[in-house]
């Protein structure tokens, strides 16, 4: 099994900035991708960055350019680092870890969830 715990969220004006952490625990080494999502009220929950083994990323068109995903296996975290905030990012974001369960499975694993607030 695997633990996520998120951290950093917070109220920032827009134009500012928030970096956003996760702390993965259990069973690190079969965590094949790690990435956050983030959902506001009334809509569907959306990615917003992801990274997986090989170091490969994606990011949400909405937030190419404005954010940078960063992934420490030594020290199992993920790390979000946002940038030039609008209000329409404000939502709560989850960190999301896809693991490897059998040779043929992968499970989800998601945190609490940090909201972040942008003010205008």
């Amino acid at each position: 099994q695997v633990q996520l715990v998120e951290s950093g969220g917070g109220l920032v004006q827009a134009g500012g900035s928030l970096t956003l952490s996760c702390a993965a625990s259990g069973s690190t080494n079969t965590i094949i991708g790690i990435g956050w999502y983030r959902q506001a009220p009334g809509k569907q929950r959306e990615l917003v960055a992801d990274i997986n083994s090989a170091g490969r990323r994606n990011y949400a068109d909405s937030m190419r350019g404005r954010c940078t995903i960063f992934r420490d296996n030594a020290k199992n975290t993920v790390t979000l680092q946002m940038n030039s905030l609008k209000p329409e990012d404000t939502a709560v974001y989850y960190c999301k870890a896809d693991a490897q369960s059998s040779t043929w499975y992968t499970y989800q694993y998601w945190g609490q969830g940090t909201q972040v607030t942008v003010s205008s």
